[in-house]
């Protein structure tokens, strides 16, 4: 039998006079890669810091396995005391650990080791991260969301890496394919008590229906055992009073035992406001391509979207796929080839990226856009409160500010809005942030029912599978190509998934297009770039025309010989115009992957 290396009984916490947690126990004994699982606000990311020893228990007791060494991965790890990423990384490491993996990691990951903190985007605070977290091989690795932030080649490579270690971990994550490609053993959190499955969390699920079944059984018996006392009580306890005190102390018990049972959460009721039926044709782009300064993002790119595809569009971070999704809608116009739209679309995008939400916004205001008290969903109006509950929201938080909602809480509340809005074409740019795998299921089955078009960016493999007819993959230097089925099909096809980043010895200079401040602190636009990345669009379009104008007026053979001063004023603002062009094109391409990276 393998040997515990970590323990936790009984645990229980309180907070502003809530139970989180009331009797939980996590066991971690050698060898084992143990899911830890359970709803939005159930109390998993606190039992894991009360493992890692960051916070005390009400209650409860925390052993570990004396020399066991425990390293955990924060979901906001801060490396504001550090001048540079190795500096962070090393810190982590212990006295007989070697300082040659750090460099492996960050090479592997992406970095040089040389960036400091203040420049840094969220994707590569998470990588930075993870590799102080593996850097000194630990006996016990807790790591909370370590997917959140990373693209599809850092997700597959930290899974690859983690399979290839010898140390037992606890993995909190909403990546279906993550927990079932790692994990031996689930921990399920529910209802401030955990209850534990000998396997992997690929048998979760099915397992997790059957103990819901069963406690759905046991509360019809127990319901019936009270009907049949309470009509014993009323009909046969007159005669042999004295002698049946033990039924009426049975009675008793048993109506405490149903008052004190706290059944399972409510789950999400999710629908989308359908609107009309579009064109068949959805979009169809020929030889499209676009550039921003010497990088090309699209090159020659013919695609054909039709009512009812849903298409899933995959690459690392930085490849362009917002900018695919902004043609693809006609926001921004292609550098050369066409893009037609088809008819009678009505477009809602759920970005996840919360920036839309006002942080003193009351719920209740969110999903009402601060219309009145009513919400209509599919031709039904229902009062805001009462479609609040779909989506898990008690009436009380109706007048809850924004701001105070966990990330989990403000990604319903934007499937809340966005859902109720008429639509059929539904853009969704990384839907799957933050929620929990209930949650994720509802989305998923709804989905499946949406009679429109669907546009899917995302870094989860099993929602791509779940959810996306073909797939859009960024093979590099602006090729894109479309593979038929989800993602797993996808990598059948092309005989691999999303090409892992490396990091070159000497980091070469980034140009304008490339160079995107994001620092640490910042975790928005500010309101002024917000404006811009809004606005820029229309501008250049804008200029486009102006371009297109002058170019057709400096055509006229004559023009010269007729008006010498209109030809050399034409010439010299058709050169102004299109440095203005240029420049705003560059702009607005580093605001772009600036707010990428700020969103991870």
């Amino acid at each position: 039998m393998s040997r515990i290396l970590l323990h936790l009984r009984g645990i229980g916490l309180t907070f502003g006079g809530r139970p989180i947690l009331e009797d939980a126990e996590l066991a971690v004994a050698e060898g084992e890669r143990v899911a830890l699982v359970g709803r939005n606000g159930s109390g998993k990311s606190t039992l894991l810091k009360i493992a890692a020893g960051m916070i005390e228990a009400d209650k409860g007791e925390r052993w570990v396995q004396p020399g066991t060494t425990i390293r955990y991965l924060p979901q906001e790890p801060d490396l504001s005391a550090y001048e540079n990423v190795r500096a962070y990384v090393e810190a982590g490491l212990g006295p007989t650990d070697d300082p040659h993996r750090c460099t492996y990691l960050l090479s592997e990951l992406g970095l040089s080791g040389e960036e400091r903190p203040a420049t840094l985007s969220g994707g590569e605070i998470r990588r930075a991260a993870i590799a102080r977290t593996l850097a000194p091989s630990p006996d016990i690795l807790l790591l909370d969301e370590p997917t959140n932030h990373l693209d599809l080649p850092a997700i597959e490579w930290l899974e690859a890496e983690l399979k290839s270690l010898r140390s037992a971990f606890v993995l909190i994550s909403h990546d279906r394919r993550f927990l079932d490609a790692l994990t031996n053993r689930t921990v399920w959190l529910d209802r401030g008590a955990s209850r534990r499955l000998e396997r992997g969390f690929a048998f979760f699920e099915a397992w997790r229906d059957e103990v819901l079944a069963k406690e759905e059984a046991e509360q019809v018996l127990l319901s019936k055992r009270i009907e049949a006392e309470e009509h014993w009580m009323r009909y046969g306890v007159t005669a042999r009073r004295k002698r049946n005190m033990r039924r009426v102390d049975l009675l008793a018990s048993l109506r405490s035992e149903r008052k004190e049972h706290v059944g399972q959460q409510g789950g999400v009721r999710m629908a989308s406001s359908a609107g009309d039926l579009s064109g068949k044709l959805v979009a169809e782009a020929k030889s499209v391509s676009k550039s921003f300064g010497d990088r090309t993002i699209i090159s020659n790119l013919d695609l054909l979207v039709m009512r009812g595809d849903r298409l899933g569009i995959v690459g690392p971070n930085g490849a362009g796929k917002t900018t695919l999704i902004k043609l693809l809608t006609g926001e921004l116009d292609p550098d050369s080839g066409a893009i037609r739209l088809g008819t009678n679309l009505q477009t809602v995008k759920l970005d996840q990226s919360r920036q839309s939400l006002d942080p003193t916004a009351t719920l209740a205001d969110v999903i009402t856009d601060g219309r009145g008290s009513s919400v209509t969903v599919n031709g039904e109006t229902k009062h805001v409160v009462s479609y609040m509950k779909d989506f898990l929201f008690p009436p009380e938080k109706a007048r809850t500010p924004v701001s105070v909602l966990s990330g989990g809480e403000r990604g319903r509340l934007i499937l809340a809005r966005e859902l109720a809005k008429p639509s059929n074409l539904l853009i969704l740019d990384e839907p799957t942030n933050d929620l929990d795998l209930e949650t994720l299921d509802m989305l998923q089955e709804m989905l499946a029912d949406y009679p429109g078009t669907i546009l899917l960016v995302s870094h989860d493999r099993d929602f791509l599978d779940r959810v996306a007819t073909s797939v859009l993959m960024a093979e590099g230097n602006g090729t894109w190509t479309e593979y038929a089925g989800g993602y797993s099909d996808m990598v059948n096809q092309r005989g691999q998934g999303v090409e892992a980043r490396k990091v070159k010895a000497e980091p070469a200079k980034p140009s304008a297009a490339q160079r995107v401040e994001t620092p640490q602190a910042q975790r928005k636009l500010s309101f002024k770039e917000k404006h811009a990345l809004e606005t820029l669009p229309a501008a250049m379009k804008k200029l486009e025309g102006e371009i297109a104008t002058l170019e057709a007026k400096l055509a006229d053979a004559a023009l010269f010989t007729r008006d010498p001063k209109a030809f050399a004023q034409s010439a010299s603002r058709l050169s102004a115009v299109r440095e203005e062009l240029a420049k705003s094109e560059e702009q607005w391409l580093e605001l772009e992957m600036k707010r990428e990276a700020l969103e991870g």
